[in-house]
């Protein structure tokens, strides 16, 4: 493996976690970041929005304002296809959270996909697809 490759997986790995703490800490702008301005981003298969990133903001604003604490983990970042200034990745994710109203904790898991462009910035999602695969405890 090449330090380039080193080097691009280590910084895609850090946008995954800048992901994960820009929606944990409700940070819109820092979610922003992860992401080019013409990105894609559908999280239908939890039942939540399909649309732009700004669309995406704004829900998530409305939205996910509302639940008390989440907790994103994502391991286990397979890095596919790479022509040197985009990559596809699948990432898995765990979720614990708490949900308003509930007692209990909740949590989901399953899978993002992402095609990620380089950018004068570094790596940014071009599109991303969660696919969740579990819930425990849903409202």
């Amino acid at each position: 493996m090449d330090n380039q490759r080193i080097s691009d997986e280590l910084e895609i790995a850090r946008l995954l976690t800048t992901y994960a703490r820009a929606v944990d800490t409700k940070d819109w702008e820092l979610y922003r970041s992860v992401f080019t301005d013409d990105a894609h981003i559908d999280y239908s298969s939890a039942g939540a929005i399909v649309g732009s990133r700004d669309e995406v903001v704004d829900w998530f604003a409305v939205n996910f304002g509302v639940i008390p604490w989440s907790m994103h983990y994502i391991t286990n970042i397979e890095i596919g296809q790479t022509d040197g200034d985009s990559a596809t990745v699948r990432a898995m994710f765990y979720n614990p959270m708490q949900l308003p109203g509930m007692t209990e904790m909740s949590a989901c898991g399953g899978y993002y996909h992402h095609e990620l462009v380089r950018t004068p910035d570094g790596w940014r999602s071009r599109s991303l697809r969660e696919e969740n695969v579990w819930f425990t405890n849903a409202p």
